[in-house]
Order: structure tokens, then C-alpha cells, then sequence
């Protein structure tokens, strides 16, 4: 079973449910400062306002086909996604093989980097899920960003 045959029909099918899941709000005036200076790991230096950003910015290309989801689990430790990082998903991109994407098997979500017959963590301590092993995959979005707090 080839998840890409479901990504144009679940996409169809889904399309209405997106202005529901889109609820983030685009508020222009939360544009933080963006440094043009590295942060030395060394001796400070002075930096100085290149720009002023917003997530959204960084993030998001296509706000109408991009939401955020909670990820829970270390399956994705290896690609620098961590249990309670929030993934950026957007609907609107074509996955290819090694995208990390957001799948859903047999009901259940999962993030995994897309192979060819196989859905593959980036964690040598969990199992890759097999395209042949499932009843039903679909390709939900593919992840174009993480975000997490170290605080």
C-alpha cells in the first residue's frame, strides 16, 4: 500500500475541515527583533536589529494549509523533534520520500520521515511502520518546522 495514492483524495476530502483547524491568528504587531549577529559561543559582541520577525514569517508560507500539532513520544528524537515540540504541518506541499510528515495509521497520528514502502523514525530504539502492515495510511501534511520551549 503506497500512502501517496491517499494524499489527493484525503486532501479532497479534508479541505472544508481547514478554516476549523487553522484558529492561529496572524497578529503583525508580535514581530520580535532579529539580530544580525551570530551568538558567539566565546567572547560577546555587540549585535545590532537586522530585521524584526514573527514566526509566522519563519514558519508558515501558506497559512490557509498550515496548522500546528503537539507531538508526544521520542520517535523523532534523532531529527531534533522532541516529546511536547509543537510541528508546523502544511497541507499544501507534495511529500517526497525522506520528508518528515504527518501520517495517519489506522486512526492513530504519527510523525516519521516518509520512505518508500515505510513510515521511519529517527530513533534507533523505535520501529518503523509498514505500509503492508496497516489497514489504512494517508499522508496528512508534510512538517516544514518544529518549535519547543526550554523553558
Amino acid at each position: 500500500m503506497n500512502p501517496l495514492n491517499f494524499i489527493s483524495s484525503y486532501n479532497r476530502k479534508h479541505t472544508n475541515n481547514v478554516a476549523e483547524i487553522y484558529t492561529r491568528t496572524s497578529n503583525k504587531s508580535a514581530y520580535i527583533p532579529l539580530y544580525n549577529q551570530v551568538a558567539s559561543a566565546g567572547v560577546a559582541s555587540r549585535m545590532h536589529i537586522e530585521a524584526r520577525l514573527s514566526a509566522d514569517d519563519m514558519l508558515v508560507k501558506n497559512p490557509m494549509a498550515t496548522y500546528f500539532v503537539r507531538v508526544k513520544g521520542d520517535s523523532m528524537l534523532n531529527a531534533g523533534i522532541t516529546d511536547g515540540a509543537v510541528v508546523v504541518v502544511d497541507r499544501s506541499l507534495e511529500p517526497s520520500i525522506g520528508h518528515i510528515v504527518l501520517a495517519e495509521v489506522d486512526g492513530e497520528f504519527t510523525v516519521k520521515y516518509l520512505g518508500k514502502q515505510q513510515l521511519l523514525p529517527a530513533n534507533s530504539n523505535c520501529q518503523a511502520i509498514n505500509f503492508a502492515d496497516a489497514e489504512r495510511i494517508a499522508i496528512i501534511g508534510v512538517i516544514t518546522g518544529s518549535m519547543r520551549s526550554f523553558v
